[in-house]
């Protein structure tokens, strides 16, 4: 059986490239410009290679699903503090990647153990940061899982976030100071356990170790941090009651959400902000601006902590799957950054179309794996279209490298359908186009809120029809 690696995009991937240049392995697709997921190694042709996004890489070893992988130790953590008996061996450390897990707020709180309201913490690191409310023994707290931007949520709509970053000093940027440094972390080479047991690895093991220093660090984490020389800079407060908090998408939305509201005649500074400011100045009076991530958005809304946000369908109805009676809808459909939510298989499978598929279900007795950065919406589709015994696959991108020997099934987003095609697979179904839109929460407000809101949505609604 060949051996399967897991490899890292993102922040890993160049350093990741670097090593494995060294090691010889003569990559033929593997830089930080790459389209396609499945770079071939002219040392090691039989190997099967894959590029995953790097939160998902534990989860695969994990699963047995590739015997070796490439991931920073933050991610190894937040799987283990979950499910300590996951079959994950820590092979290595690779002395690369470094940083820090930090809990971090806009002040040092007196006691976290309060017995007030709840302390909200926001992060990407659900599971470390529940860790360590429950180590600090919170009488009372809330974790909210983001997409990222964790730093934008204090102090208004989180008490305090667990981030990444290169050390505390950076946290100033963001204008918090660290209340408690949870984990230093870099690169590891890891392995499921049973393969790792069983399977011959040492080549590739070798292979990589052997381009590593011989001397290993690393000073003990020392777990509170003082806060005392941090510097940081000024940040607004709570908002006032009746001003309209707007929240702004990050990523590739960010233009046409510019060109919006340039023609709606809404000047806003800073955004998008070369300086990763989050939080940029508009001319309207009334009204806040934050930038987080548009899958947040939704709950984000439901949840009270805005009262508009720029989002798209795909994501409003990911939303609205999983919570049906949430108070968050459209208001205005912006008619921009079109893209389709498609069925994705393997253009080897001889299917095309979602009978075709059904049918074929229908002969096989293991699940049928769907994979998704959409786990509500994936999950309405296989039920929908009765596709038997089947369980979902979360992802965090580079979907496309989980087809054809890690799902079976993808529900994916594009454009043109040319970054499919490419991966060698095929749709076999639409379900929805999705345009970016303006959503909003149906709960009553201030009066004052009210005629903020209208006005604002009048001048996005004339924008939108004069294109």
């Amino acid at each position: 059986m060949a051996i399967k690696i897991a490899l890292p995009k993102g922040r890993l991937l160049r350093k990741t490239a670097a090593m494995l240049q060294k090691a010889a392995w003569g990559l033929d697709e593997y830089h930080s410009n790459m389209g396609f997921y499945r770079p071939r190694s002219q040392k090691f042709p039989d190997v099967l290679m894959r590029v995953f996004h790097e939160k998902d890489i534990p989860i695969q070893i994990a699963m047995g699903n590739y015997d070796l992988g490439i991931c920073c130790l933050d991610w190894i953590e937040e799987l283990l503090v979950k499910y300590p008996s996951s079959d994950l061996v820590k092979v290595r450390d690779l002395l690369y990647g470094e940083g820090a897990l930090y809990v971090a707020a806009t002040s040092v709180p007196e006691d976290l153990r309060q017995n007030g309201a709840p302390v909200r913490i926001a992060s990407e690191y659900p599971n470390l940061a529940e860790a360590f409310a429950l180590r600090k023994r919170m009488s009372r707290f809330s974790i909210f899982p983001v997409w990222g931007a964790a730093e934008a949520y204090p102090p208004e709509n989180a008490d305090m976030v667990l981030i990444s970053a290169k050390a505390s000093a950076e946290l100033a940027e963001y204008g918090m100071v660290p209340v408690s440094k949870m984990l230093d972390f870099s690169a590891f080479l890891i392995a499921n356990r049973n393969r790792w047991e069983t399977k011959n690895l040492d080549k590739l093991v070798t292979s990589i170790c052997d381009t590593l220093p011989e001397v290993e660090k690393k000073a003990p984490v020392k777990d509170e941090v003082d806060s005392t020389e941090i510097k940081t800079r000024n940040r607004a407060g709570e908002t006032a009651v009746d001003a309209v908090r707007l929240a702004l998408p990050d990523g590739h939305q960010q233009q046409p959400t510019v060109n919006l509201l340039n023609r709606a005649g809404i000047g806003i500074d800073d955004y998008p902000s070369e300086t990763g400011n989050r939080r940029p100045e508009i001319n309207i009076d009334g009204v806040t601006v934050k930038v987080i991530r548009p899958q947040d958005m939704p709950l984000q809304v439901a949840n009270g902590n805005f009262d508009l946000a720029i989002t798209g369908w795909d994501w409003l109805t990911e939303h609205l799957d999983q919570f049906p009676s949430s108070p968050v809808k459209e208001l205005l459909d912006l008619k921009s950054s079109k893209v389709r939510i498609v069925a994705v298989v393997s253009r080897e499978l001889s299917v095309d179309n979602t009978g075709g598929l059904r049918q074929l279900i229908a002969e096989r007795e293991e699940p049928f794996r769907v994979a998704s950065e959409y786990v509500n919406i994936a999950d309405k589709y296989a039920r929908d279209n009765r596709l038997g015994h089947y369980r979902v696959i979360p992802t965090w991108g580079a979907t496309e490298a989980f087809l054809p020997e890690d799902a079976d099934l993808l529900i994916e987003n594009t454009e043109t359908g040319r970054t499919i095609a490419r991966h060698n697979l095929k749709i076999i179904d639409t379900l929805f186009e999705s345009t970016g839109c303006l959503i909003g929460n149906t709960d009553a407000v201030s009066a004052v809120k009210d005629r903020r809101i209208e006005a604002l949505i009048k001048r996005l609604r004339a924008a939108v029809e004069d294109v």
